[in-house]
């Protein structure tokens, strides 16, 4: 059986050579879309720790920042930018979501 951590670590890997190569190849696809979003859900619930929420959320949000340049007027590599930022974002919204609400759920339980 795989360790809680390595998984998580291993769905984090995942998701980041998915990105890139489906943004690089410019992968228009639901299942990876799907996947992105799973393994985005499994980081979520298994590799941000209490102490590092703050960290994690703030990177979202300037990854969230980024995704809404226009980095298409960038000559050549433009496009392929924008799609990673964009498959970024489908990547690690699902653990922001998670993330946000282990960080709420332990403000309003008190601990």
């Amino acid at each position: 059986m795989i360790e809680p951590e390595k998984l998580g670590a291993w769905s984090f890997i995942a998701g980041v050579v998915i990105v890139i190569l489906v943004s690089l190849l410019s992968i228009e696809a639901g299942l990876v879309t799907t996947m992105l979003v799973l393994l985005g859900v499994i980081v979520g619930l298994l590799n941000v720790r209490d102490k590092d929420t703050t960290h994690f959320l703030v990177a979202v949000i300037a990854l969230a920042a980024a995704g809404n340049a226009n980095l298409n007027i960038v000559p050549l590599a433009g496009g392929q930018l924008q799609n990673i930022l964009r498959n970024i974002g489908i990547f690690v919204a699902p653990a922001a979501v998670i993330v946000a609400l282990k960080a709420i759920y332990e403000m309003a339980s008190g601990k």
